[in-house]
């Protein structure tokens, strides 16, 4: 039987940190917020997002818009997708329900893992569905390689080079009463 080992590679100072680092990069990157929009991939994405808009709210002295981003009818790996005939709609809503035109605006797209980067590429085409922004930006908590789509982060909490056995498990304190960042190691084969 596999064995699992777990490996707490950012705990939650480490991730307050990096987010931290994050939200004066996207300030300095964007000289400033101005036409800036923050949008979070449900479900982990969108907290690290909050968490990100409150820094920015801190460092500029004004908020930053937050929207929620549910990809699902985007995902490639799902039989309405491939299907001809099928209307998709995004979901691109902040936390009162008012729907986003992203036309015009700098979208700052948050995940908190990178992996092969098929959700960023759902996550684009449904914001590209909302709108044509100016541009979008990408930020993650977690960068762990193995990409299948020429996606690259422009803002990177940790870099954490993962071999395909392994996993990374994100856990956040508003839906996992914990803030810190897991490696899982498969180790031993199954008997």
């Amino acid at each position: 039987m596999a064995e699992e080992e777990h490996v707490v590679i950012m705990d939650e100072t480490a991730i307050r940190r990096a987010l931290t680092r994050i939200a004066h990069e996207i300030v300095e990157k964007n000289k400033g917020i101005d036409d800036c929009v923050i949008v979070g991939i449900r479900t982990r994405g969108v907290y690290v997002a909050n968490r990100v808009a409150e820094r920015i709210a801190e460092i500029e002295g004004k908020p930053v818009p937050v929207y929620e981003l549910d990809i699902t009818q985007y995902r490639d790996d799902r039989l309405e997708y491939s299907s001809t005939g099928v209307e998709m709609t995004a979901s691109l809503r902040d936390i009162g329900g008012a729907p986003l035109n992203t036309k015009d605006k700098i979208i700052i797209l948050f995940d908190d893992v990178l992996y092969t980067g098929r959700t960023i590429r759902a996550a684009m085409d449904a914001l590209m569905d909302c709108g044509r922004p100016r541009s979008i930006q990408l930020a993650v908590l977690v960068d762990r390689g193995h990409r299948e789509l020429p996606i690259r982060p422009d803002f990177i909490g940790k870099n954490v080079p993962t071999s395909k056995q392994e996993q990374i498990d994100v856990s956040l304190n508003e839906v996992d009463l914990i803030d810190q960042v897991t490696i899982i190691n498969q180790r031993g084969q199954a008997g």
